[in-house]
């Protein structure tokens, strides 16, 4: 099972904040030891501890939407990942080859 960290509607500066959401994220490495990510801006901090089940090499969490204007961290398993990308083919470019 991954893990997820994450400050939302921050009142101090990311720079104070983001060292604390690194540190509490190593505290839960345990759940995802295959990948770390983090994304912050003035706004909120998101990390993801990645335990890899599906897509290793290029399944890394944060995922972001195409204009960058949605940032995604999940948990889970998408059982029938290969026939929703076989329905959304041709519609939808897909990032990665993971099940999120």
């Amino acid at each position: 099972m991954c893990g997820i960290v994450c400050a939302f509607d921050l009142k101090q500066k990311t720079e104070i904040l983001r060292p604390q959401i690194l540190e509490m994220s190593k505290k839960i490495r345990h759940r995802g030891p295959d990948w770390s990510g983090i994304f912050d801006n003035d706004k909120a901090i998101l990390a993801h501890e990645r335990l890899a089940i599906v897509d290793p090499a290029s399944g890394k969490q944060p995922l972001f939407s195409k204009d960058k204007r949605l940032i995604l961290a999940a948990n889970g398993e998408i059982y029938n990942h290969r026939e929703l990308r076989k329905q959304f083919d041709g519609k939808y470019e897909f990032q990665t080859q993971s099940d999120c």
